[in-house]
């Protein structure tokens, strides 16, 4: 008898369902849904980096995603024993005290603080600053020893202690505040007792400072010195966390009516889309698994033994089992990847969004087929451009800082810059630079981790950008010096969800067993071209030269 597993997972724009069968890893179904209230860009404003999200375009993703995958499929409903959810994070969002998302209560509808506050949210850098000053000094253990040494304003604590600073409403409605992976999971659930519920050790362990060795997360005694909002929040939330091969408990009556499932289908803890990614790429020891996106996320898997009580400066975050149940799981990323790129993008766009597709010459279908081309082609010719250009050619120099820096060593305060630009600059040219920032930026976080002595044999790319840019994929070979291979599935966090559901339904009896099955296969591996390696080491000292000049800049100014 056929057993199939169904990954959900919660990208920034989009989420998207993948029906696997769980004995090979076979994809029979997939369908997306984008966020209809996001793509209106409500409740957003990058100019001071607030970016939030509303609940419900992730409630009606769910269900028209699951739903379509099983129409698709015409797969029995008996037949899908798990599902697992991945998301976004740090995205947390406050919650009534039966779990209801506090967006979907009078009074709180369009209210931005009562959203989920996104990943690349960055309005909460004094509160980071002030946690990490406060675990430096206060007296007591350093909380932030596990995450790097320095806490982000991209994460949980931090960006609680700016919204209830911000909103008073917000502050006193608010019964507690879960992670989108624990919120999603929860609401499919029968059991509604908050207390029980099993939150995510990879959410816990790499955005909320929560460590076995000290009980959990941090005393009320060190979050009242924060705000004493977070010391009485304490009590209502956990002590205790859970790995995703585990299950949180059986899907509602509700939902199965919804989803046309059954009652049967185990819901597995709640993951990181990160690190579901790695899963789905059959991650192994020693192998830093790249998840290209609009950002990235970096993880490496490690034994306790190599790992041996140390602690890694500068990444976010060392936590057993947020990966694989047992074995250290260790992150790093950037805060801008594609991103980056698609800021020059818009950037290079505004004419033709503000006087060609304004024109009154051309015919709506007419503007409509030319804006469809221009989607289609802006990267691809770009790219093309880009790699003619020789190394040898004055190239500008650029950092991939555009929205702060994640690792190594956090500081979300930082700004990009581009240096050595002249009058035969031109947009190939500049592409070309962030490019390799983007690329420089990567192997800053491989020397990191090899600098505290993390080993790194091989490095697996996933993601849209993996798969669809061979010119940043050689690049990044280049100047990374180490080969690179592709994983082949176009879902690799949602087919990582989905294996972890196929280990939680009991189908497989652990990850390692389970990823070895039905993990991706590779479609790809770039290898460095020697020529360019000692062009690209030259290049990149520049790069970090523009970094500590404009870091110091920055510092000065503050």
């Amino acid at each position: 008898m056929k057993r199939f597993v169904i990954g959900l997972d919660y990208g920034s724009d989009s989420v998207r369902a993948v029906l696997i069968d769980s004995e090979n890893g076979k994809e029979i179904a997939s369908e997306v849904h984008w966020y209809r209230r996001w793509k209106e860009k409500k409740y957003c404003d990058p100019s001071i980096n607030q970016f939030r999200q509303h609940p419900l375009d992730h409630i009606e993703g769910l269900e028209f995603t699951i739903k379509s995958v099983m129409d698709k499929s015409k797969v029995d409903s008996k037949d899908v024993k798990g599902i697992c959810i991945d998301t976004t994070g740090s995205s947390p969002i406050p919650v009534t005290k039966d779990g209801t998302p506090l967006a979907l209560v009078d009074g709180f509808q369009e209210n931005p603080n009562a959203m989920m506050v996104l990943w690349k949210d960055h309005t909460a850098i004094n509160e980071a600053e002030r946690i990490n000053q406060l675990a430096e000094s206060w007296g007591g253990e350093n909380f932030t020893k596990y995450v790097g040494g320095i806490y982000s304003s991209e994460w949980f604590w931090a960006k609680i202690a700016h919204v209830v600073k911000e909103d008073v409403k917000v502050k006193n409605k608010a019964y507690t505040w879960m992670e989108h992976c624990d919120l999603m999971t929860y609401l499919l659930i029968e059991n509604k007792d908050l207390r029980s519920f099993k939150r995510s050790r990879c959410a816990a362990g790499h955005k909320a400072m929560w460590h076995e060795s000290w009980g959990g997360l941090p005393p009320k005694e060190f979050l009242a010195l924060l705000d004493p909002y977070l010391a009485d929040l304490r009590d209502n939330l956990y002590d205790e966390t859970y790995t995703s091969d585990e299950v949180a408990g059986n899907l509602s009556k509700d939902w199965a009516d919804k989803l046309g499932l059954t009652t049967d289908t185990a819901i597995a803890v709640g993951t990181f889309d990160a690190h579901s990614g790695a899963v789905g790429a059959r991650i192994t020891e020693n192998a830093l698994v790249r998840v290209m996106g609009t950002s990235t996320c970096d993880i490496i898997v490690a034994d306790a033994k190599a790992v041996d009580g140390k602690t890694i400066k500068g990444i976010c975050g060392q936590v057993n089992g947020s990966v694989i149940p047992d074995m250290i799981g260790l992150e790093a990323g950037q805060s801008a990847f594609g991103d980056l790129l698609a800021w020059f993008k818009e950037l290079l766009a505004w004419p033709i969004d503000n006087l060609v597709m304004t024109s009154e010459i051309l015919s709506g279908q007419q503007k409509e087929n030319l804006k469809n081309e221009l989607e289609s082609k802006f990267i691809a010719e770009l790219s093309i451009a880009a790699e003619a250009i020789p190394l040898s050619e004055s190239i500008p120099i650029a950092l991939d800082w555009i929205n702060g820096r994640r690792t190594p060593d956090a500081d979300q305060n930082l700004k990009s810059a581009i240096s050595n630009l002249s009058l035969g600059s031109r947009a190939p040219h500049i592409f070309k630079a962030l490019v390799n920032a983007i690329c420089f930026g990567s192997k800053k976080i491989a020397d990191r981790f090899q600098e505290e002595g993390v080993k790194i044999d091989t490095v697996i790319g996933i993601g849209g950008v993996a798969r669809k840019s061979p010119y940043i994929m050689q690049t990044l070979a280049n100047v990374m010096n180490m080969p690179i291979k592709v994983a082949a599935s176009d879902q690799a966090p949602a087919l990582g969800a989905a294996i972890y559901a196929a280990v939680a339904s009991g189908i497989y009896s652990n990850v390692v067993e389970a990823s070895a099955q039905m993990g991706s296969e590779f479609e790809a591996e770039y290898r460095p071209q020697k020529e360019t390696i000692a062009i690209y080491q030259q290049l990149m000292d520049l790069y970090t030269d523009l970094g500590d000049f404009v870091e110091s800049s920055i510092k000065k100014t503050k």
